[in-house]
This record gives C-alpha cells, structure tokens and sequence, in this order.
C-alpha cells in the first residue's frame, strides 16, 4: 500500500494504546493538551495517540500509532477535560511536523494498516484467551464479571486485555503493531502467562486501579 499521508495532533502518552473500534477515556489536565483538545473540536475532531520511547521532556516516539476520533468531551469548570476516543486507524509516523502549536504534530501514513473488522477468532483459541484471562485476573485479585466478559466479541475482548493489562510498553507497542487478531490474541496470551508465573507478577495488579 502506498502512503497516505496526513498532519495529526499526537498526544505521546506510555502505556495508552488505542486500537480500531476501541474506546479510550482519557483525562486532560496540561496546558498543551487542553489546547490540543479545544483545536480537535475545532477542526478535525480526532487525537492520534502514541507511545513515548522514554520519559524525557519531549521524547522520542515508537512508528506506530493509532488515530482516534472524539466521541465524548466533558469540559470541566477549571478547564481540563474528559474526552473518550474512539480508535478509527492505526497509522505509521512518517515525521514530525515542525508546528507552532504547543502540541507535538506529526505527518503519519494511515494507509499502513489494513483495519477493517478483522474474522472471529477460531473456537480453541478464544477459550484460550479467556482462559488464561481468568487465571490471570484471579492472580492480580481482580473482581471481573466473567459472564459480561463472555459476551464480548473476539476483537473487543483481545483488545480490551491489551489495553488495561499491566503490561509494559514495549509489550504493548507489540501488541499495537500485531497485524492480525489472531496473532495479537497469541501475543496476550503469552504476555498474560509470563507475567503471571514471572515471580512477584501478582504483585503488578495495583496499576490496573
């Protein structure tokens, strides 16, 4: 697929990814991106999220992103917001734009992707999946209603596990750039697994809170 580029506010964030068909509540406090949200409702109405590849002051970004289109905005008293995102493509950062906003933009290819709604997952592995969930959940002391869980279908449940599991970035950046679900569904389970029997890898369920 060729490049289809096109400029996108991107609000570099660790540990939020956002997949197509995703919901992600986000809550908005800084300046900058007060400002990023007040020119989204502006203007195009979408905020691409992106991992950070590490903690400095503006740090650099991993290529792989996903755009998110604005579907709930809360404008506090004090100014921030509460947005919800709901996640449209996945894209590939081409560059960084050289922008007057306080916000970082970027030129990102939208076409890298092929996002359409992907085939269910076949019956053993999404009982694997939901599996190694439970065993996963009861390890980290989680109250979940297996049978709400249960009613998900294939690409919300895999995605949802990939978005709130306390995994760490990169895990995540590899969950986000797995091209199918049935390889993202193979990867949350190895990650659920490993992270379950690492030692001390009960202890991570306080960052679900």
């Amino acid at each position: 697929m060729g490049a289809k580029p096109a400029r996108v506010p991107i609000f570099p964030l660790a540990g939020a990814i956002l997949f197509p068909r995703a919901q992600l509540p986000l809550h908005i406090f800084e300046d900058r991106y007060r400002s990023m949200v007040e020119d989204a409702l502006a203007g195009s109405g979408r905020i691409a999220m992106i991992q950070p590849l590490d903690e400095s002051e503006r740090p650099p970004l991993y290529k792989v992103g996903c755009v998110g289109e604005l579907v709930g905005v809360e404008e506090l008293e004090d100014g921030r917001y509460n947005i919800m995102l709901l996640g449209s493509n996945r894209f590939r950062l081409i560059a960084e734009a050289d922008v007057p906003t306080v916000y970082r933009q970027a030129d990102v290819d939208l076409a890298a992707f092929d996002d359409d709604e992907p085939p269910a997952l076949a019956s053993i592995q999404r009982a694997e999946v939901e599996r190694e969930a439970r065993k996963f959940g009861d390890a980290l002391g989680l109250a979940v209603d297996w049978e709400a869980v249960s009613r998900l279908d294939d690409e919300m449940l895999v995605n949802a596990i990939a978005q709130v599991a306390p995994f760490d970035t990169g895990a995540k950046q590899a969950l986000l750039e797995e091209v199918s679900l049935a390889g993202r569904a193979d990867l949350v389970v190895q990650l659920m697994q490993f992270q379950r029997l690492a030692p001390g890898g009960a202890d991570m369920g306080q960052t679900l809170q």
